[in-house]
């Protein structure tokens, strides 16, 4: 039992431990002697003698305890995380050593380690880098070829969630909601005519034709849908929706193949880290009290198979219906002018509710973002009852909650630069923790924190950091 409580917490422990031993041994000794005397005259002698001791001794012990604490225990920990960063999200910024004078070599044994590590790794990541390069060119030519076709096309799994889709395929989806890897074609399309052809397709083993119809009945399409061979899923082609980009427009490819052998079937609890969806967001606001103060700004990235997905963000500032308080502007830089003619909180709840379904909500210090949604949940129409995890609470996990744990030192920390024209923007603040949380999840997966159910059980050891940020 003991192996599951923190460094720190054991160490806490068996200076308790001491200090209840050294008062038992003590007041047992006093006893002896009183008994040994046989005067009942010198029992307050004794008493204030034991009391004396017990004072000295307790000083003693949390004198002694507080400089393991700060010089022993706290520098294992620090250098435990150091470690691990390096190991799991490649950083590597200099160790600090100096804090680990007291632990003898193991600090400068630690830091040569790592350097060779280091080397290694920038070896290794020279020939990766090559193989990369080539892997990214031959991207390049695929969308391009892909996008040349003037058909909207996608790959959906066997569970019929998005693999794939390319530009115009997004234009399609965008006509129902916002396109997003990994969500389930239900979202966009309604569910019989998918499974009649699917059931179809699966059974002849040919291409068939289906018409789809939104899921709001709004538009109907005209399709085609291909297995794709020995993998699991299909190709999606409509071929009535012919998209016209000019040819210096971006034409995005969104795809992550592994998401063809994701299992989806586990409880939520159960999932590994790598198989979820995350939607990483933040808000700007016009003060800090959630219960009267309004969203300005709201900006949200999605993250899938433990990468951010390009092209699939949430940017929109927000009409609070109240003016902007210059104090608050200075540090977002949102004014009652840029906000002007803005759709309000209900219609941005819903974008950002559609956006983030399915997935787990991620912010840093969520408690204060997420307070200013809820506050809306009824006029928006929706139930903020997505799963949540906070990075603030991930970094006590990780680091230690004797840390700092703001997004500017987390992002130091973990070597994340956030461009100064971005800091404090909703969309920037919300990239910046979607890359903390992608360099986060290898290190929790390797003390041991592979599902969702650990993470969370582990976070809520740390819940006094949010009551103490709010």
């Amino acid at each position: 039992m003991l192996n599951r409580l923190s460094l720190r917490l054991r160490i806490f422990l068996f200076f308790c431990l001491l200090a209840v031993g050294g008062l038992v041994v003590s007041s047992l000794a006093l006893w002896i002697s009183y008994q040994r005397v046989d005067d009942p005259e010198l029992i307050d002698a004794y008493i204030f003698a034991e009391i004396l001791i017990a004072f000295g001794f307790l000083a003693l012990i949390v004198g002694v305890w507080l400089l393991f604490d700060d010089n022993v225990a706290k520098p294992i920990e620090r250098l435990s995380a150091q470690l691990r960063a390096r190991a799991h999200a490649g950083v590597n910024t200099e160790m600090d050593v100096r804090a680990t004078r007291y632990l003898g070599d193991l600090g400068p044994a630690a830091a040569g380690l790592a350097e060779q590590f280091s080397d290694t790794a920038i070896n290794t990541a020279e020939a990766v880098a090559a193989e990369t390069a080539h892997l990214a060119a031959e991207k390049k030519r695929l969308t391009a070829l892909l996008s040349e076709i003037p058909v909207a096309m996608l790959l959906a799994g066997p569970k019929h969630q998005i693999v794939l889709y390319d530009a115009q395929a997004a234009e399609v989806l965008a006509q129902i909601a916002h396109p997003r890897l990994n969500a389930s074609l239900f979202d966009y399309l309604e569910s019989t005519g998918l499974t009649d052809a699917y059931s179809e397709m699966s059974k002849t083993g040919m291409e068939v034709e289906c018409s789809l119809t939104s899921v709001d009945g709004t538009q109907a399409y005209f399709a085609r849908m291909k297995p794709l061979g020995d993998a699991p899923g299909y190709m999606l082609i409509f071929d009535d929706s012919t998209l016209r980009i000019r040819p210096d427009e971006a034409r995005p490819l969104i795809y992550d193949f592994d998401l063809l052998d994701t299992s989806i079937d586990e409880e939520f609890e159960n999932r590994r880290l790598t198989d979820l969806c995350f939607v990483v967001f933040d808000t700007e606001t016009t003060g800090l009290l959630p219960h009267k103060d309004e969203i300005v700004q709201i900006g949200a990235v999605r993250v899938v198979k433990g990468k951010i997905v390009a092209g699939e963000k949430l940017d929109s500032l927000v009409d609070p219906g109240i003016p902007i308080p210059a104090a608050s502007t200075r540090v977002h830089k949102v004014n009652d002018a840029m906000v002007a003619g803005a759709p309000d909180i209900v219609d941005v709840g819903r974008t950002f509710h559609q956006f983030a379904r399915d997935a787990v909500i991620v912010a840093h210090n969520a408690p204060f973002d997420m307070a200013f949604l809820r506050r809306h949940a009824a006029r928006i129409g929706v139930k903020w009852d997505h799963p949540v995890l906070d990075t603030v609470l991930l970094s006590a996990v990780l680091f230690g909650a004797s840390e700092t744990h703001t997004l500017d030192a987390v992002c130091e920390r973990l070597e994340i630069t956030i461009p100064n024209d971005l800091r404090h923007t909703a969309l920037g603040d919300a990239v910046a923790t979607a890359q903390v949380l992608v360099k986060m999840l290898p290190m929790l997966s390797a003390r041991g924190m592979v599902t969702f159910g650990k993470v969370v059980a582990e976070t809520r050891k740390h819940g006094r950091l949010l009551e103490d940020l709010n």
